[in-house]
């Protein structure tokens, strides 16, 4: 029997769920935001501007979808340094609901852009939430945040000059930038090394490739296309809560599903495409030069043998299997991590 880890029904629809407008730092009004990304073929965007929830649900129409969102950050304090010597993080929270413009981890000392200032409300006010650079903090952002009704990503941690000890005590994030455009542009592209780090850790946490966008020429570099029954809010924040969706820079990923102990892979024009899991497990197939792939099949059956002897000798993690599709030009697609307690295996 197939198990289809892409759901086999509804639509893909092409997302980018990081993207910023004269609401804050960027240089184009959320309309031109709009039209921008439906002459590329999106339909949905995700406004995540700095600091404040400013809905765009006039933006909403039958082909095109506005996520209400924002982005947090949070800072070390050290006053002596510049900016781009301090540690910074970042985290886009994503609302299930449309409507949304408050949060209780929200600050009015630190919304920074004059534009921003003027979508300060009486309601945002009664909040004043302490930002703290550490760890504690910042887990207490995701909790609340989590617990208020939005996914939580945690963004560009290369760009963000962070290492290992910043972002591996993290709990409860929905997803990690493993591919944002405009850090790519800037000299500091992201990899999937926060993502396995944190996976091997049991966090259940999803890839994203984004724009970040602040002008035109940032747009357009890395989406999400998401797998959901129709293009309405619910639907889609559903969908991307429970990681139906694969993120990419280019590669397209029509089919994946396993059956009888064989995960298959379909795709678009590729020159690699392998699995990797939680260990130094993986299997990869590898196009000719000059050729291409465009479907892999795994047999996974001495993955899951070699399970079972880690397991007995309490050895293991929580195994998982991600699958990432090379093409030509280098761009990749990242699927999302499935454990294997989630797998008909």
């Amino acid at each position: 029997m197939k198990q289809y880890l892409l759901p086999q029904g509804g639509k893909f629809y092409k997302a980018n769920l990081h993207m910023h407008t004269n609401v804050s730092d960027g240089n184009m009004t959320p309309e031109e935001t709009k039209r921008a990304y439906v002459e590329q073929g999106y339909s949905i965007v995700a406004f995540t501007d700095h600091e404040i929830i400013v809905p765009h649900n006039e933006l909403t129409d039958d082909s095109f979808l506005a996520i209400t969102s924002c982005e947090l950050s949070v800072t070390e304090s050290r006053p002596q340094l510049p900016f781009s010597c301090k540690k910074t993080y970042h985290l886009n929270f994503l609302s299930k609901d449309s409507e949304k413009v408050v949060f209780s981890t929200f600050s009015a000392d630190h919304v920074h852009y004059v534009n921003a200032k003027s979508f300060i409300t009486d309601e945002m006010k009664q909040y004043d939430y302490r930002h703290v650079y550490s760890v504690e903090c910042i887990n207490d952002i995701i909790a609340r945040s989590n617990a208020e009704g939005f996914l939580v990503s945690y963004n560009h941690p290369v760009w963000s000059e962070q290492d290992y000890t910043d972002y591996a005590p993290l709990k409860g994030l929905w997803g990690v930038e493993l591919y944002n455009t405009g850090c790519v542009n800037s000299g500091y592209p992201d990899t999937p090394q926060p993502l396995d780090d944190l996976l091997r850790q049991g966090e259940r946490v999803f890839p994203l490739a984004t724009d970040d966008a602040h002008h035109y020429g940032s747009c357009f570099g890395g989406w999400v296309m998401v797998k959901a029954e129709r293009l309405e809010y619910d639907a889609v924040m559903k969908a991307l809560e429970h990681g139906e969706f694969y993120s990419s820079s280019g590669p397209e990923i029509y089919e994946l599903f396993i059956e009888d102990g064989v995960l298959h892979v379909r795709t678009s024009d590729a020159v690699q495409i392998f699995y990797s899991t939680e260990r130094r497990a993986t299997g990869a197939v590898c196009a000719e030069k000059g050729k291409t792939v465009c479907e892999a099949a795994f047999n996974l059956d001495w993955y899951l043998k070699e399970n079972e002897t880690l397991a007995s000798q309490d050895a293991l993690g929580e195994p998982y299997i991600r699958v990432t599709v090379k093409d030509q030009q280098g761009n990749c697609a990242w699927t999302r991590a499935y454990f294997l307690d989630e797998l008909n295996l």
